[in-house]
């Protein structure tokens, strides 16, 4: 029993290991409603815990319908040097954000606001799939 116990903390912390190297590291900003027509939808709403994918995750709309939990990080400048409100949200990918975007992810002006203050406008995070 003393073995497998091991065997289960182990594999355990492995798991843990693992899904913290996988989240990725970019910057997100964030757009103002109106959120149609987007890229992958059209005229469908779908809410406002939505964002618009760079060319990092875009991948030729194959990150349409795509969910992310994305983490805010810190700054990305010294106007707002905390600007993290120390939570993570679920979007949604729904739209491109074409080249010349600021940000990896370019979320809706409802979903930065959960994660960020507005005022820093660009901040680092972390994004991983939800």
């Amino acid at each position: 029993m003393g073995m497998q116990m091991r065997v289960l903390m182990m594999v355990g912390m492995l798991t843990c290991l693992i899904s913290v190297v996988y989240a990725a590291q970019g910057t997100a900003t964030y757009y103002t409603p109106p959120y149609v027509p987007s890229s992958c939808y059209g005229y469908q709403n779908n809410g406002v815990m939505i964002a618009a994918a760079s060319d990092a995750i875009w991948n030729n709309r194959a990150a349409c319908g795509r969910m992310y939990r994305v983490r805010c990080t810190g700054a990305t400048n010294l106007g707002v040097p905390q600007p993290c409100r120390g939570q993570s949200i679920v979007v949604k990918i729904v739209d491109y954000c074409p080249p010349g975007c600021r940000g990896t992810i370019d979320l809706s002006q409802e979903a930065f606001s959960m994660i960020a203050d507005p005022n820093a406008g660009k901040i680092n995070i972390e994004y991983n799939p939800a």
